[in-house]
């Protein structure tokens, strides 16, 4: 590895690159980061997890469910060890940098920034859906809509961590309050025989009731058991802004499963519940249509139909932030152009929020194809959950003396399972859009090739996560003499 001593120039004194590019410490709880960890996955509750019954039906994609809660459970508990001991705003990143060294450290980052940029893009499209179908202001779904979403969310990061997390708190708060309260209303119109009503595909091996797309349906559903956890590792992203890392991260991370876990199970098997899973598996809006026999709203329907719009909302704010920290770590190691690292009077990254959110608003604008920009951020978020449990194997043989405040539970054979279940995750992306997969691998050579030919050479030493590489190599140079 090669990387760059930062001599002081002229434009740039060496006490002042840090300086330039530093975030607002201690903004944020263990509270405020709960509330972002479900913030990030919250919108996957309100629509597109419901497309999995189509793959899998009822059964196979409760059993994805399942073995995705699992992967996000184990991967999260290796998080927050590892988020214990590295806590800065790299997150995953800084995690693999540690243990695989740069080219995984880039690898991963790399994998976690297509998830954080293309998600939002995504999820712009579906809040220009919702503003249409609810009449808001006579908009129709469009650009106009997009650029709203991205200048006027972005403007309110700009004003400050502390503001904007506080912010997405209380909408979160509000998703969350009506996903409790569409779960109420669901099952009392609940009848377990709409659980298994999708016509069985004869000709698919294992098939039945329950698997009525056999058992590769159970694959092929995983990434869509993934989008009722998607991004909740993300939270130790905002470790440089908190108050106690590495006592409040793990704390919020647990939380953080925990509260999502039982949103989970409540809003699918309310909504299959209610409806027919046959009803809903197409649906745009699975939880409103399952308020809706004979597509007929209802007080219910309107108030959890405005309530996925503050999901949508809280979901593509959380994300942007989170972006905007990976690419600010990445960039102010010098895997990126350091420029994008730079933070304005308030402690804000501002390229950091402003070029991930034009290149998202143009992808938006340009395609307005939401479902396949999110495969493509399922596509990179498998490959970081891999490399990031791969990390905390490694850390755990490579110095099992390392001061861990937080242990985990189980501690390499956790992270095996994340390891194995994200690999079996990843494969099964080409089940479920092979052009997506193959979008995601193009963006990821393109930058591979950046890494290899340019910026691995010309790494900066003083950040945060090649310090803590450079005292790892320092003190194994030392044990081996």
């Amino acid at each position: 590895m090669t990387v760059e001593s930062s001599k002081p120039s002229a434009a740039e004194p060496a006490d002042d690159y840090l300086e330039r590019r530093t975030l607002r410490r201690g903004s944020a709880g263990w509270l405020l980061l709960t509330g972002l960890g479900v913030a990030y996955v919250v919108s996957g509750d309100y629509s597109g997890w419901n497309f999995g019954l189509a793959e899998g039906g009822f059964g196979g994609l409760a059993i994805a469910m399942v073995l995705m809660g699992v992967m996000y459970a184990c991967m999260v508990f290796s998080l927050a060890e590892l988020s214990s001991v590295l806590p800065t705003a790299g997150g995953g990143y800084g995690f693999a940098r540690r243990a695989l060294g740069p080219w995984g450290g880039f690898l991963t980052g790399t994998a976690i920034l297509i998830e954080y940029i293309l998600a939002p893009a995504a999820i712009s499209i579906f809040i220009g859906d919702y503003v249409e179908s609810l009449g808001l202001f006579g908009l129709t779904s469009g650009w106009p809509v997009y650029l709203a979403c991205f200048v006027v969310f972005i403007g309110i990061h700009l004003w400050g961590v502390g503001e904007a997390l506080r912010f997405s708190f209380v909408v979160t708060g509000i998703a969350v309050t009506a996903l409790l309260i569409f779960a109420v209303g669901a099952f009392m119109d609940f009848d377990a025989s709409g659980l298994n009503d999708i016509p069985v595909d004869a000709d698919a091996f294992g098939a039945n009731s329950w698997l009525p797309m056999g058992l590769l349906g159970i694959w092929a559903a995983f990434p869509f058991g993934m989008w009722f956890f998607l991004g909740v590792e993300g939270v130790p992203l905002a470790a440089e802004e908190t108050k106690e890392p590495a006592r409040t991260l793990p704390r919020a991370i647990r939380w953080s499963m925990a509260i999502l876990v039982v949103l989970a199970l409540l809003t699918f098997f309310a909504s299959a519940g209610a409806r027919g899973a046959n009803a809903i598996q197409d649906a745009g809006n699975p939880l409103v249509e399952a308020l809706q026999p004979g597509g007929k709203a209802t007080t219910l329907s309107r108030i959890v139909n405005y309530a996925g719009l503050a999901g949508l909302v809280a979901s593509f704010f959380s994300l942007i932030y989170a972006g905007s920290r990976q690419l600010f770590a990445l960039s102010r190691a010098g895997y990126l152009p350091r420029f994008l690292s730079l933070t304005s009077s308030r402690k804000a990254p501002y390229l950091g929020l402003l070029v991930p959110g034009a290149i998202g608003f143009a992808l938006a604008a340009a395609t307005g194809d939401g479902a396949r920009m999110l495969n493509v951020a399922v596509f990179g978020a498998t490959i970081s959950y891999a490399l990031m449990s791969l990390s905390h194997i490694v850390l755990r043989r490579r110095e099992p003396g390392l001061e861990r405040p937080y242990r985990t539970p189980g501690g390499v054979l956790t992270s095996s399972v994340a390891l194995v279940l994200a690999c079996a995750a990843l494969v099964a992306t080409f089940l479920v859009d092979v052009t997506a997969a193959l979008i995601a691998l193009a963006v990821y050579v393109v930058a591979i090739a950046y890494f290899g030919l340019y910026s691995r050479k010309h790494l900066v030493a003083r950040a945060p996560e090649e310090e803590f590489a450079a005292l790892a190599a320092a003190e194994a140079e030392l044990e081996r003499n």
